[in-house]
C-alpha cells in the first residue's frame, strides 16, 4: 500500500470514507513526517494535542455518517500560511513585532475550513508580513525547497509550498499579493491558485496590501485545489472587499467534460492566449522549452493557442512597487508597541518608543517597503507617483480585457527562472523583478493557476501560468485538471518525500 503521506486530498478522502484509515491516525502519520523534516523549515509552529483533538472530533462526525463527496476535508490535515489569526496558534506573520501574538478569533478562511471538518496541524513560515519572493525574509529562519534544499521556496507562501511539496501536509493556504502562491507553488512543484480579488474573505488575514491581498488554496494537484477552494470561498459581511458572488461547485466544474469536448479532447474549443511579453529574451531557456512543451501537450488535448499582447507587462512592476508599499506603510502603522505586538524595553518618551519597538520589530525588506510608502504617499509626491500608479493599474486590467476578446484563458511561465540558491539575491530590485509574470493578474484582480508542467535546470520545476477572466476559477481548475489528468508533472515527488 502507498505510504499515507504519498496520498493526496482526493485519495485520502476515500480511504476515510472506507474505514481503511481514522483522522486521528492520518494525523498522527503527518505530525511524524513534520518532526522529521523540521530541518526544511516549513513550519513556524505545531501544536499536537490541537490536532489531535481536532481529527478526534472528525472521527466522531464520519462514525455518525457525515463523509462521501460532500465532505471532502473532512478528518485531513491542512495547515495555515502563519498570514492568518489562529485562535489555538500564534500568529506571527513572520515577524517578531508579532511573537507570541495570540489571537482571541480564527481567520475567516481559517474557520471555514476548520467547518469543513480539515484538521490544522500548524502554521506555515512565510516572508514577514507577506513581504517577499523567497521565504528568505521570515524573522524565524528561511523555508527550503525540497528539490533542492540549497534552493529558496519562493514567497511569500514559501512554508505553505514547502511543507505540501514534501508531503507533510496534502493541502495548506497561502495568500497571493503580487504572486505569493503561484510563484512558490511554481517553484516546489505543487498546485497553487489566486481567486478573483473578493472571492475568499480578509477578514483575520494580516495585511500587507489590502486591495491585492487575497488567499488561496495550496495542493498537489487542481482537484484538490477545487476542494480546499469550495471550502474557503463566499461572502464574508466582516470584509468591506468581500465580494457578493455565488460560490460555483469548484469541484464539478473541474471534473466536468466541456460542451463539444471528448475524453480524449477535454479541452476542444477552449482558446489559450499567449502574450508575447511572456516568452521574450528574460525567460530562461529552461523554463522557456518546458513552458512551450506544456502548451504543446494542451493543443494534444484540444485547445486552440492565440497570439495576444499584454502591452504594460513591464509597467506592473513599478507600479506594483508603488501601490503595495504605499498601502503597507498605512496597515503596519498599527504596529507601534502601543496596542499589541513587540514593544522597546527601553526608551526615553513616547515617540522613541514607537521609534525603538518599530526599529527592532520589523526586518530590513518591511522596513524599506514601509519607507517607499510613505514616500510616495507624502505631500508633492502623491500625484506624482501613486496616483500615476493607479491610473496605470487601470490600463493594466484593460489590457487584459482586451486580451480576453480574443482568447477564454492567457498562459505563460510564472517565474523566468527556476529557485535560485538561497542568499544568492543581495540586490532588491533585481528580486523584484522575478515578479514580471505574476504582478499583471494581482494588479488587475484577476485569477491565475499555476499547475506542475516540467524540469528545468538540475531537474527543478516549472509551473505553468494560466489567467482567466474575473470568477472564471472554474475554467482555471478545469484546464489544469485535464492537463494533470495528461501528464504527471503534479504526482512527482522531491526525494525528501
Amino acid at each position: 500500500m502507498t505510504e499515507l503521506h504519498q496520498l493526496d486530498i482526493t485519495e485520502l478522502a476515500a480511504l476515510l470514507d472506507a474505514g481503511k484509515v481514522s483522522s486521528v491516525e492520518l494525523t498522527r502519520h503527518q505530525l511524524a513526517r513534520v518532526a522529521v523534516h523540521e530541518s526544511l523549515g516549513a513550519f513556524l509552529c505545531v501544536d499536537e494535542d490541537v490536532a489531535l483533538a481536532q481529527a478526534g472530533a472528525a472521527d466522531a462526525w464520519r462514525a455518525r455518517g457525515i463523509g462521501g463527496a460532500a465532505h471532502r476535508l473532512l478528518g485531513v490535515p491542512i495547515a495555515h500560511k502563519d498570514i492568518f489569526v489562529t485562535r489555538d496558534f500564534p500568529s506571527t506573520a513572520g515577524s517578531k513585532m508579532l511573537e507570541g501574538y495570540r489571537s482571541p478569533f480564527d481567520a475567516t478562511v481559517v474557520s471555514r475550513l476548520s467547518a469543513a471538518g480539515a484538521v490544522t496541524l500548524g502554521k506555515l513560515n512565510c516572508d514577514e508580513f507577506a513581504m517577499g519572493g523567497s521565504n528568505e525574509n521570515s524573522a524565524w529562519f528561511p523555508a527550503r525547497n525540497p528539490w533542492d534544499t540549497g534552493r529558496i521556496t519562493g514567497g511569500s507562501s514559501g512554508g505553505s509550498a514547502a511543507a505540501v511539496a514534501a508531503r507533510l501536509v496534502p493541502g495548506a493556504t497561502g495568500t497571493d499579493t503580487g504572486g505569493s502562491v503561484r510563484q512558490p507553488a511554481s517553484f516546489c512543484g505543487i498546485t497553487g491558485i489566486k481567486p478573483t480579488y473578493g472571492r475568499c474573505s480578509r477578514y483575520g488575514m494580516i495585511a500587507f496590501a489590502s486591495s491585492l491581498d487575497q488567499a488561496g488554496p495550496m495542493a498537489r494537484s487542481a482537484l484538490d485545489c477545487a476542494h480546499l477552494l469550495q471550502a474557503m470561498s463566499g461572502f464574508d459581511p466582516r470584509d468591506a472587499t468581500s465580494a457578493e458572488q455565488a460560490v460555483p461547485d469548484f469541484v464539478a466544474q473541474t471534473t466536468a467534460l466541456r460542451e463539444g469536448a471528448t475524453a480524449d479532447r477535454p479541452l476542444a474549443g477552449l482558446r489559450i492566449g499567449l502574450p508575447k511579453e511572456f516568452f521574450g529574451d528574460g525567460v530562461a531557456a529552461d523554463v522557456l522549452a518546458a513552458t512551450r512543451a506544456a502548451l504543446a501537450e494542451l493543443e494534444k488535448l484540444g485547445a486552440t493557442l492565440v497570439d495576444v499582447s499584454l502591452p504594460r507587462t513591464e509597467l506592473s512592476i513599478p507600479v506594483y512597487y508603488i501601490i503595495a508599499p504605499a498601502e503597507a506603510s498605512s496597515n503596519l502603522s498599527r504596529f507601534d508597541g502601543v496596542r499589541y505586538g513587540h514593544r522597546a524595553e527601553q526608551y526615553k518618551d513616547l515617540s522613541e518608543m514607537y521609534s525603538k519597538s518599530r526599529s527592532e520589530g520589523f526586518g530590513a525588506e518591511v522596513k524599506r517597503r514601509i519607507m517607499i510608502g510613505a514616500y510616495v504617499l507624502s505631500h508633492g509626491y502623491y500625484d506624482a507617483y501613486y496616483l500615476q500608479a493607479q491610473k496605470l493599474r487601470r490600463m493594466i486590467a484593460d489590457d487584459f480585457q482586451a486580451a480576453f476578446t480574443q482568447c477564454d484563458l492567457i498562459a505563460g511561465p510564472v517565474a523566468p527562472t527556476v529557485a535560485r540558491p538561497l542568499g544568492s539575491q543581495s540586490d532588491p530590485v533585481a528580486e523584484y523583478l522575478a515578479d514580471i509574470f505574476t504582478l499583471p493578474a494581482s494588479l488587475a484582480g484577476l485569477p491565475g493557476i499555476s499547475v506542475p508542467a516540467g524540469s528545468g535546470e538540475a531537474g527543478l520545476p516549472v509551473g505553468l501560468q494560466l489567467i482567466g477572466n474575473y470568477w472564471r476559477e472554474g475554467a482555471l481548475l478545469h484546464a489544469g485538471h485535464a492537463f494533470q489528468q495528461a501528464t504527471d508533472w503534479h504526482r512527482r515527488s522531491p526525494a525528501a518525500a
